[in-house]
């Protein structure tokens, strides 16, 4: 078998997915969120200092946030697609006024509602 890595219209449609999200995390729209991350208690999430398994759980974590994420800049982004349905996003940034670094990883998956998050992780070095 062999994996065609990166295929252009992919890329672009887990560019764009991305992007979708990135804007509603910094702007704080939970239902679109929600939307994005594949509705399966198989999907997982791995915060600063909490770890979520299913997506209703996930959608609690997030409905219980007061207020939307800091503002922040993406220092690195790298998307890589593996064939049609399966795909990477790996994110290096930086929260407004700090030095710190954080990471971000996301596994993207085709669905039959469209690219979802089946799961993520959100760190700062320790």
């Amino acid at each position: 078998m062999t994996l065609e890595i990166n295929l252009p219209e992919v890329h672009a449609e887990v560019s764009a997915v991305f992007a979708r999200y990135e804007e509603a995390l910094v702007t704080n729209q939970r239902a679109v969120l929600d939307e994005l991350f594949w509705n399966s208690p198989h999907t997982l999430r791995y915060g600063f200092s909490e770890n979520h398994y299913g997506h209703a759980d996930i959608r609690i974590f997030r409905a219980s946030l007061p207020v939307q994420s800091p503002p922040r800049e993406l220092l690195r982004t790298v998307i890589t697609t593996y064939g049609r349905d399966f795909a990477t996003a790996n994110v290096e940034f930086r929260r407004e006024g700090s030095r710190e670094i954080g990471r971000q990883s996301q596994t993207w998956i085709r669905t039959a509602d469209g690219w979802r998050v089946a799961a993520a992780h959100v760190s700062l070095p320790v």
